[in-house]
């Protein structure tokens, strides 16, 4: 099975670990404050996971999610990820993180902030549009009728590829949004962003198929 190194494990990272781990893959760990801070989750989730630095998540990791306040953006080690396939799930607020001129003015995006920082990883946008709550609890097995979609953007058609297929494997069906230049159509504010897996607040969630999400796409 995969291996998966998560940078930043805070609500979106610890729910992908869970969901990686139930699906059979191993998970590496980190955040800020250093791998003694995550023993509590470690022992949560049992065998598959450890705890460890920011670097040695990114370098034992198969595939890297990076969950990190984009504020923070410049703390991802990028030689560790140098080769990777990089899952970046950020999202742009400007309360939290200042002000970034080129979202502000739509010349860029977040993942092609990430990317241009990490020139040698392969860089897809991921779970930026899903609140923790509904990834864990909307997750459903392959073929299931109910199955919900999470939108990816990015420029690598193999890393997409690698992408989707873990997907697949902790319960989400695919939709391409096209490269990262294009994802700001899953952030904050736009008709994909959070509203077609049901309100916030509801844990249980409302499942919501690949056409749904295409057309929330469009709709941006």
């Amino acid at each position: 099975m995969t291996t998966v190194g998560i940078i930043g494990s805070g609500k979106i990272g610890g729910t992908v670990a869970r969901l990686a781990i139930a699906a059979g893959h191993d998970v590496v760990l980190s955040n800020s404050r250093g791998p003694e801070t995550l023993q509590g989750l470690v022992a949560e989730l049992g065998p598959r996971a450890r705890a460890a630095t920011a670097a040695e998540a990114g370098a034992a990791g198969d595939i890297v999610v990076v969950s990190v306040p984009l504020g923070a953006y410049r703390n991802v080690p990028a030689a560790a990820l140098a080769g990777k396939v990089v899952i970046d799930t950020n999202n742009y607020y400007p309360e939290r993180d200042g002000i970034f001129p080129e979202l502000e003015d739509g010349s860029s995006t977040t993942g092609e902030v990430l990317q241009k920082h990490l020139p040698e990883a392969h860089v897809v946008k991921g779970f930026n549009n899903i609140w923790f709550e509904h990834l864990r609890s909307l997750a459903r097995p392959a073929g299931s009728p109910d199955r919900s979609a999470l939108a990816i953007a990015g420029d690598d058609v193999a890393a997409k590829k690698i992408v989707t297929e873990f997907l697949d494997s902790i319960g989400y069906d695919t939709v391409d949004a096209g490269p990262l230049a294009e994802n700001w159509r899953t952030q904050r504010d736009t008709p994909a962003y959070t509203t077609p897996y049901g309100p916030y607040g509801v844990v249980a969630g409302t499942p919501a198929g690949a056409q749904v999400i295409r057309e929330a796409l469009a709709a941006a």
